[in-house]
C-alpha cells in the first residue's frame, strides 16, 4: 500500500520529484480511522507535519524521524541582563533510525563527484555544506541574537520610536529567514535518506533512484547557498559607491587608475547591477586622477568590499619611449550607500560648505558653460564630494550629497569599530608593501591576490571584469579563518 501511495503520488507527476507534504496528507486521510497505536510515538517522538520521516518503520507501524530534544535556557545575557524567562526545548532532525547530520559528518563518508550515484556521497557533501554554512553565520552567535531580537519586538512600547522600531524587524526577519533555510535542509536530506532506506527495506530500485536525484539537487542548491552565506556582514545585502584614485607616478598611475575603474564597471555590468558615473576628473594626459561611480544592486557591497585597498600595475609603459618596466599603484575604497532611515552619521546643513563650479571634461552643448559642477565640503572632518556629471546643479548636488552621506557614514562604522578612521578619507596608501593585489603584465602574466594567495595566469579576463573568483576567495578565507564554535 505504502509503495502504490508513494509511486501514485510522487513518481508519476511530471517532474519527478517526491511530495511529502501530499503523501502525508494522503496517508493521514487513509489512516484517521485507525487506532492510535498505528503511530509509534514516545516522549522522544513527535510526528512532524511534512515530509518523509513518517515512513520510517517501527513496531509494525509508521513513525516520524526521532527528535533528540536538548533543553536549553529560554533567555540570553546581553550587557549584563538575562532576556527570557521560560524554558523551552530545542529539537535535532534525525533520522527513523536516529542519524543527524553531525552523525552524518562523523562518518566522514568520502565524497565523489555529482555524476556518482552514491548516495552516501552526496549526503556528506551537503551535511559538510550545512555544517559550513552555520559556521560562516556563526550559529550560536545568530541564535542569541535572533532571540533577543524576539525579546525586543514583544516589546509594548517597541513602536515609540519607529526608525528603531523598523530596524529591528527587519534585521529579525533576516536573521530568522536565515536560520529557517539552514533546518529546512537538515530537514529534507534526513528526509530523502529515510526514503532511501525505505526502498532498500521494500526492494524498490525505482523509489531509490529518485531519491538520489532529489538528493543530487539539493547538493547544487546547498551549494549556493554556502556563496550567500559569505556576505554575513549588517550592510552587505547594500549597493555602494566604489571610488579609484591614482597614486603616485604620474601618467602611469593616472592610466592604470582608469584600467581599474573600467575593470569595476565591466564587473557590476556582468553580475546585472546598474552602474552610474557620479564623478571623474581626467589626468592631463591620458586616465583619470580619481573617479566615483555608484553600483545599485543586491548584495553589490557584500561582494565589492573585497575590492578594498592598493591595487599594483607592473608593465612596460607605453607612455616610455625606452617600453621600460613601470610599476603603478591606485587605491580604491567601496563605501556602502545605508538608504534613508538607516544612516549612521547625521549631517547638520551649517557643517557644510557647498562650492559651485563650470564642469570639466570633453565639453559639449552644456559642459563648461554654466557652474553646473558642485563640491561639498564637510567641514568638521575636511571629507569633500564633487559630482559634474549631471546637467544640472540640483542634480549634482543630491548626487553629491549622497556620496559625502555615505563617506561620513563609513567613517562614523570605522570609528564605532575602532578602525582606522582616515580610510573613507584619504583611500589607502599607494606605496610598496600596502598592495592587496599585484597585476603583473611582464616579463610573465598572473594576477595575485596577497592576502589569499590566490593566483591567476590570465590578467586579459580579469582586467575585463572577471574578478569574482578573487572576492570569493577572499570572503571565504575572511570567515573560514575564524575557527570559534558554531
Amino acid at each position: 500500500m505504502i509503495s502504490l501511495i508513494l509511486k501514485r503520488s510522487a513518481f508519476h507527476e511530471q517532474n519527478h520529484l517526491f511530495k511529502p507534504q501530499f503523501c502525508f496528507q494522503l496517508l493521514s486521510s487513509l489512516t484517521q480511522s485507525k487506532s492510535h497505536n498505528s503511530y509509534t510515538s514516545s516522549q522522544n517522538h513527535s510526528i512532524l507535519p511534512s515530509g518523509y520521516g513518517f515512513l520510517g518503520k517501527k513496531n509494525s507501524g509508521f513513525s516520524s524521524s526521532s527528535l533528540q530534544r536538548l533543553e536549553i535556557p529560554s533567555g540570553i545575557f546581553c550587557n549584563g541582563r538575562f532576556y527570557g524567562s521560560q524554558s523551552q526545548t530545542a529539537i535535532e532532525p534525525s533520522t527513523s533510525d536516529g542519524l543527524t547530520v553531525d552523525g552524518i559528518i562523523a562518518n566522514n563518508w568520502t565524497i565523489l563527484d555529482e555524476d556518482e550515484s552514491d548516495w552516501k556521497s552526496h549526503a556528506s557533501a551537503i551535511a559538510q555544506s550545512i555544517h559550513l554554512i552555520k559556521k560562516r553565520l556563526k550559529w550560536k552567535n545568530l541564535l542569541v541574537r535572533v532571540r533577543m531580537l524576539s525579546f525586543q519586538l514583544d516589546k509594548p512600547d517597541l513602536w515609540d520610536d519607529p526608525i528603531q522600531a523598523s530596524k529591528i524587524s527587519r534585521e529579525h526577519g533576516l536573521l530568522t529567514g536565515k536560520m529557517n533555510e539552514v533546518k529546512k535542509f537538515e530537514q529534507e536530506l534526513l528526509e530523502h535518506i529515510d526514503m532511501i532506506k525505505l526502498s532498500h527495506e521494500e526492494n524498490d530500485p525505482e523509489l531509490e533512484l529518485e531519491a538520489v536525484k532529489a538528493l543530487i539537487q539539493m547538493r547544487r542548491s546547498v551549494k549556493e547557498k554556502e556563496l550567500e552565506a559569505l556576505l554575513v556582514e549588517e550592510h552587505d545585502s547594500c549597493s555602494c559607491f566604489i571610488e579609484v584614485q591614482a597614486g603616485a607616478g604620474g601618467t602611469e598611475s593616472m592610466d592604470w587608475a582608469s584600467m581599474v575603474m573600467q575593470m569595476y564597471k565591466k564587473w557590476a555590468q556582468r553580475r546585472g547591477y546598474r552602474v552610474t558615473v557620479v564623478d571623474e576628473m581626467p589626468g592631463e594626459i591620458a586616465g583619470i586622477k580619481r573617479a566615483t561611480i555608484r553600483v545599485d544592486g543586491e548584495n553589490a557591497f557584500g561582494y565589492a568590499k573585497a575590492e578594498d585597498g592598493a591595487h599594483r600595475l607592473v608593465r612596460c609603459s607605453p607612455f616610455d619611449s625606452a617600453n621600460r618596466r613601470h610599476t603603478s599603484f591606485a587605491a580604491v575604497a567601496v563605501i556602502p550607500i545605508l538608504g534613508e532611515g538607516l544612516s549612521h552619521y547625521q549631517i547638520k546643513e551649517s557643517d557644510l560648505r557647498i562650492e559651485r563650479f563650470r564642469s570639466g571634461g570633453a565639453g559639449g552643448q552644456h559642459a563648461n558653460t554654466t557652474d553646473s559642477a558642485v563640491r561639498i565640503t564637510h567641514i568638521p572632518t575636511g571629507i569633500t564630494a564633487t559630482c559634474q556629471n549631471e546637467r544640472s546643479q540640483h542634480s549634482n548636488k543630491a548626487s553629491a550629497m549622497a556620496v559625502l552621506q555615505s563617506r561620513l557614514d563609513k567613517l562614523e562604522m570605522a570609528r564605532q569599530a575602532q578602525m582606522n578612521a582616515q580610510h573613507t578619507q584619504s583611500l589607502a596608501e599607494n606605496t610598496f608593501g600596502n598592495q592587496i593585489r599585484s597585476y603583473v603584465l611582464h616579463p610573465y602574466r598572473m594576477v595575485k591576490d596577497h592576502r589569499t594567495s590566490y593566483k591567476v595566469s590570465n590578467a586579459d579576463s580579469v582586467l575585463e571584469g572577471d574578478i569574482d573568483d578573487f572576492i570569493l576567495s577572499y570572503l571565504s578565507a575572511s570567515l573560514d579563518k575564524d575557527e570559534d564554535e558554531l
